[in-house]
């Protein structure tokens, strides 16, 4: 160990980074490129995460906020969180060659919350306003037939025209235990209230929280790579001051460190929220150990080996019958 340089212990959180959706998410459009050639035109940010956005702006995606940018000729991708039915319908009415990159987690929300409503229940939908998810599940319905459910006062709050018929769904980004709590508030509100077959919240949510909370107790200092658009970027901030780390933040790079911070903790965690690229996490570690010494550990809490397919249009055509 150099004299002049301070030791830091590093504990690096896994499962971390990428999940299944948003890979497949930007597999959709480098697959596209390669197929269509650019310009491929992307309804919103494919995933929350500026350096995953730029790459692909370079390779010759055009980011645009609504379908009325899109040329008619050129191919167009929704992003990994999902839009409103209308948006496709627009799409098919102008005969356009659409690609959805909605994380299938996703869209297996829609799918319940339109069973539940064939059902004849009225859908509570956990999540956070504003963001494009909540938007894209919300719009799979006609307007106010899915009440949005933020914050405990909601929970207790709320006032169903029918009690008996109530069906909960939530996004696919948010803690495991803030959910918990609005879940069993709304459960000890209403006996009846139909819960997700499986639980709303993503695997890789759920893995990269359990990470987190695994290391969290013995850090000074939690470092979580993501964009501020990230939900479930933030939330690991969130989880990991609960769990008992002194201090967390967000960097969307090694360039947005606070070296003070840094240089009061004696031990560090790090991880990475869903849409963040290992390349980011690899670039933290550069520039820690271009400071100090660095004894790097991981912890990891599970593997996981989810893949989803892509969608038909970029399949391999398969070779005519001899």
């Amino acid at each position: 160990m150099s004299p002049e340089r301070k030791s830091k212990s590093v504990l690096l959180a896994s499962p971390r980074g990428f999940c299944a959706g948003v890979d497949r998410a930007i597999q959709i459009v480098e697959e596209s490129l390669k197929k269509y050639g650019a310009p491929v035109y992307v309804r919103h940010e494919i995933v929350h995460n500026r350096h995953v956005v730029d790459r692909l702006r370079d390779l010759g995606a055009v980011f645009v906020e609504e379908l009325d940018e899109c040329p008619d000729d050129r191919p167009v991708v929704f992003s990994a969180h999902g839009v409103p039915k209308s948006v496709p319908k627009a799409a098919a009415a102008r005969d356009l060659n659409f690609l959805d990159a909605t994380c299938p987690l996703v869209s297996k929300v829609h799918v319940e919350a339109e069973r539940h409503h064939s059902a004849g229940k009225h859908i509570l939908l956990i999540g956070h306003t504003g963001h494009p998810e909540v938007i894209g599940t919300m719009g799979q319905l006609a307007p106010g037939e899915i009440t949005l459910i933020e914050t405990e006062d909601d929970a207790r709050n709320y006032q169903p025209t029918d009690p008996d018929n109530l069906a909960l769904v939530t996004q696919t980004t948010l803690s495991v235990d803030d959910t918990s709590a609005l879940i069993a508030i709304l459960q000890s509100r209403f006996p009846s209230l139909a819960l997700p077959f499986k639980e709303d919240i993503c695997y890789a949510t759920t893995n990269r929280q359990a990470a987190v909370k695994a290391i969290a107790t013995d850090c000074d200092l939690m470092l979580v790579i993501g964009s501020v658009a990230s939900s479930n970027s933030k939330r690991l901030v969130e989880v990991a001051l609960t769990a008992g780390t002194k201090e967390a933040y967000l960097i969307s790079s090694a360039e947005s460190i606070d070296w003070d911070s840094v240089d009061r903790a004696d031990k560090i965690g790090l991880s990475a929220g869903a849409s963040a690229p290992e390349y980011l996490m690899h670039g933290v570690l550069a520039a820690l150990r271009s400071r100090y010494d660095v004894d790097l550990r991981e912890f990891r809490v599970t593997d996981e080996n989810v893949i989803f397919r892509l969608p038909r249009q970029l399949l391999p055509e398969k070779a005519p019958a001899a």
